[in-house]
């Protein structure tokens, strides 16, 4: 079985899989297969859980691949902290590409939380129309972390140490400046 955590990014991902490194039922993995094409791309090891925010660009791909035989988690932050996050990014990453690739360059009004709070609201859309139809799914909010990994463990019947999982929680990967 395979776990996709579904996200925009600046919103914890890099954490949870930190957290899920302690989980020895399954590999864990954050952006492994982001710079592969074609098949490659989704070509995920059985029992394994990814979380990469550039999936919202291959939905389709992956439910073709995937469908109803994986389980997927929303992760979210608070979104006025993400667009906040986000806007210190600027000028690399994915804001970068989408300012340039995805609206051509924008415009000259639009502001780096406009253009973020846009591409949060893309890819949290992609994301909603997505999981309509899936039936193993689940909401993770990074505000209630502690509390959702509790049920996300169970959920996937994960083995492991959940204490040393929940500790990952306690600390601050890939934060912002």
């Amino acid at each position: 079985m395979n776990i996709f955590i579904l996200n925009t990014g600046r919103c914890g991902s890099t954490t949870f899989i930190k957290a899920c490194e302690h989980i020895t039922n399954f590999t864990a993995g954050h952006e492994t297969r982001a710079n592969c094409i074609g098949e490659d791309r989704l070509d995920y090891p059985d029992n394994h859980i990814e979380a990469d925010n550039r999936l919202s660009w291959v939905l389709g791909r992956l439910d073709k691949k995937y469908g109803n035989d994986a389980i997927y988690i929303h992760l979210s932050r608070d979104k006025k902290k993400t667009i906040e996050s986000f806007a210190r990014r600027n000028d690399y990453g994915i804001m970068k590409a989408y300012r340039e690739g995805i609206l051509l360059g924008g415009q000259d009004a639009q502001s780096s939380a406009d253009l973020a709070r846009d591409y949060i609201d893309t890819v949290e859309a992609n994301i909603e129309f997505f999981l309509q139809d899936k039936t193993k799914k689940m909401q993770f909010s990074l505000e209630n972390a502690k509390a959702d990994f509790q049920v996300f463990w169970e959920l996937i019947g994960a083995e492991g140490s959940l204490d040393e999982a929940l500790m990952e929680w306690d600390v601050s990967y890939n934060a912002s400046a």
